[in-house]
């Protein structure tokens, strides 16, 4: 999916990425607005809520990270590195849909050299200890590095760290940039992948399931620690089946050397009373099954909860796809369930 629009912070022209970019987009004909912060972006057409929602996430907002403190991200990695923020994607259960609000739109930072140099004092601070850094907890940076190449500075610089190392997820096979990187086998390149019945019905405008794998096979024979998120694990019609065949696709596309130091991350299907409110706004004839009256409760952190599989449910689930690693990928790691 092609961006429509793209607006410019002030402060970013004071760097040559911004220099460039804006350079770029002007060449190409692509309409370039200015805006004083990305939270009075204005004028994202749009004839109705539904329309300018969708034109928003075409829309992309070139700034500068000010916030250079680093949020937490457990379980994944010790903090989230901010390299962009927001996703093309239009995955029907995604968290974006309630934590972005009404701002979809995607943004991306020109100074990384900051961002680098607050990486460095994390890393500063821990050391002996690794210190792991998520590069995809509030966007997919892989969707827009094609623009920026922001992640594959960050690969080759965490390739440099020696108690450093990166982490991102992406549901985009847009690699092939990423796939001669200097990455010291520091990152772990990781493929948020699920059965084809999910990524047709439920993740619009992202790769398509044979793409994700073709493209993991690519990033296995370039040297990467390769991983994948299984996210959201769900009971559908034919689960079984549809989980079955991923891991044969999968057993077929990778090499030896991938399967040594492969992880699993496995996240079954959630959601809250927001959640489901905005997703039925925003597609309406989604499938996504969302019955309060099946599922279980369980509370979360700050007194927020969400609705989770039955425990019964729940543990079949786990079970048969751990069965399928142990089967497919027996010297493989499961980092998490959850």
């Amino acid at each position: 999916m092609s961006l429509i629009l793209f607006f410019f912070e002030p402060a970013s022209l004071d760097y040559p990425l911004g220099q460039e970019l804006m350079e770029r987009f002007k060449k190409n004909g692509t309409p370039v607005k200015m805006t004083t912060s990305h939270n009075r972006v204005m004028g994202i057409p749009g004839d109705t809520p539904s329309e300018a929602y969708r034109n928003a996430k075409r829309t992309l907002v070139v700034g500068v990270r000010k916030t250079l403190t680093f949020d937490t991200s457990k379980p994944s990695a010790e903090y989230a590195i901010p390299l962009s923020t927001g996703c093309m994607g239009h995955c029907h259960y995604c968290y974006l849909q309630t934590t972005m609000g009404t701002k979809p739109y995607l943004r991306v930072y020109v100074n990384t050299d900051d961002i680098f140099e607050a990486a460095s004092r994390y890393i500063e601070e821990r050391k002996p200890e690794i210190t792991r850094f998520e590069a995809a907890c509030t966007s997919d940076p892989v969707g827009i590095d094609h623009l920026t190449h922001n992640l594959l500075r960050a690969i080759e610089y965490m390739g440099q760290q020696e108690f450093g190392r990166l982490r991102f997820v992406t549901k985009f096979h847009h690699v092939d940039h990423l796939l001669q990187a200097k990455h010291n086998q520091h990152t772990r390149f990781r493929f948020s992948m699920n059965a084809d019945y999910v990524i047709r019905n439920f993740e619009p405008a992202t790769s398509s399931f044979e793409e994700r794998i073709e493209a993991a096979g690519k990033v296995a024979k370039a040297g990467y620690p390769l991983g994948f998120i299984l996210a959201p694990l769900m009971r559908f019609e034919g689960w079984q089946e549809g989980y079955r065949e991923l891991f044969l696709r999968l057993d077929r596309e990778l090499i030896a050397e991938a399967r040594v130091d492969l992880s699993f991350e496995l996240i079954m299907h959630r959601f809250t009373k927001t959640a489901k409110r905005v997703i039925l706004e925003r597609y309406p004839k989604t499938k996504l099954e969302m019955d309060e009256e099946t599922r279980k409760y369980k509370w979360g952190k700050y007194g927020r909860g969400k609705y989770v599989y039955q425990n019964d449910e729940a543990n079949e689930l786990r079970e048969y796809i751990e069965g399928l690693i142990g089967e497919f990928f027996p010297n493989s790691k499961i980092e998490y369930f959850t």
